[in-house]
């Protein structure tokens, strides 16, 4: 029987707020363009618009976890023993960060409504990327799920081999 531990960090990066807002809002602007040609156009614009702005928003919430060694943040994924210094970013420093302070080499999961993000370098000589930049609403969360599983991971990594 295998046994699955949880994971030490998980979070879906929802939009904000605003961004659920924006959803009605877009269906009733479908609706109300083609309301003049035919009110039922309208209306199955308008639900049709509902839907498909709902699934969008649904997709575009990535999500971010730490989970059997590795770091998850979006379709990538790397092993949290090849990740040095992490750091949480407050929104000022996640500005500079995405913006003057940018690598263009860094593997970015940004999500625009989320303020805060963590910055971890990698240390994996055979990859070109220099860091990781992962927006998180909860960054010192992440931060410690991240040095909590590479404790774990050394840890592992210099029991001998029975």
């Amino acid at each position: 029987m295998q046994t699955t531990t949880p994971p030490s960090f998980d979070e879906r990066l929802w939009p904000s707020p605003a961004g659920w807002l924006a959803v009605p809002a877009a269906a009733v602007m479908l609706g109300i363009v083609l309301w003049p040609v035919s009110r039922t156009a309208g209306l199955v614009a308008g639900v049709v618009g509902l839907v498909a702005a709902g699934a969008a928003a649904v997709a575009a919430s990535t999500r971010v976890r730490v989970a059997g060694g590795e770091l998850h943040a979006g379709a990538a994924h790397v092993p949290v023993t090849l990740l040095r210094d992490p750091r949480p970013l407050d929104p000022a420093a996640t500005r500079e960060a995405l913006g003057p302070g940018l690598d263009a080499r860094a593997y970015v999961c940004l999500r625009g409504w989320v303020r805060t993000a963590v910055r971890v370098e990698l240390a994996d000589p055979a990859d070109p990327t220099p860091y990781w930049l992962v927006s998180t609403r909860r960054p010192e969360a992440l931060v410690a799920a991240l040095a909590a599983d590479d404790d774990a991971g050394r840890a592992q990594e210099a029991r001998p081999a029975s």
